[in-house]
């Protein structure tokens, strides 16, 4: 098996996160840091071990890498917040591809990045960090996606759209080539999306 990685959040997304780490064989799961620890015991047979003030003790053990098992949807504190503590704490995020998703040879994936089963992302595509690239979603040749988006479950983005920082692409919502999106913007679940969008825009 790969090296020790633990998880931060126990929610469903941790679940996908889950399945993915454990199909791809890449690193083996140390336990689960959520501070619900006191009420939920385990997700998909994985131990929750406690609350985020064990990660320096994590650390000093030998445990290099960690992932945020947290979903967002239009709010991305929490994700920006595990994400700080992380970093500050040394803490080394690799991207995590499922097995079944499709990405182009040359795709830059920032630190973080989390890509779904069924995901199809197509050459020239560039995403930023701590990205969420969720199941089934398609993404088209020279897209760019900013650090925190969220591309919800059978979301479809044609050619050349630019997504900011921190926004949410609702399921299975559709964008028009060549639009741009700003950052901390809300497409709702199902629009079809075909004018430009300022930062922290709902549509």
């Amino acid at each position: 098996m790969g090296k020790k990685i633990i998880l931060v959040g126990g929610g469903g997304h941790c679940k996908v996160v889950i399945d993915t780490i454990k199909k791809s064989k890449k690193f083996t799961i140390y336990g689960i840091i959520d501070p619900n620890f006191r009420k939920v015991k385990y997700v998909s047979g994985v131990k929750v071990i406690g609350s985020d003030d064990l990660l320096k003790g994590l650390f000093k053990k030998g445990i290099r890498n960690a992932f945020i098992s947290v979903a967002s949807i239009g709010n991305c504190n929490i994700r920006k917040k595990i994400y700080d503590n992380l970093r500050k704490n040394k803490f080394q995020l690799p991207v995590l591809v499922h097995p079944r998703a499709v990405v182009a040879n040359g795709v830059m994936l920032g630190k973080g990045s989390f890509v779904a089963a069924g995901a199809v992302i197509n050459p020239g595509v560039k995403i930023g960090e701590n990205a969420i690239i969720n199941t089934s979603s398609s993404i088209d040749h020279d897209c760019i996606i900013g650090n925190f988006v969220h591309i919800a479950p059978g979301a479809t983005l044609c050619g050349k759209v630019i997504v900011g920082d921190e926004t949410h692409i609702g399921v299975g919502a559709n964008i028009i080539q060549n639009i741009k999106i700003g950052n901390k913007c809300m497409v709702r679940a199902g629009a079809t999306l075909i004018k430009n969008l300022e930062d922290s825009s709902k549509f």
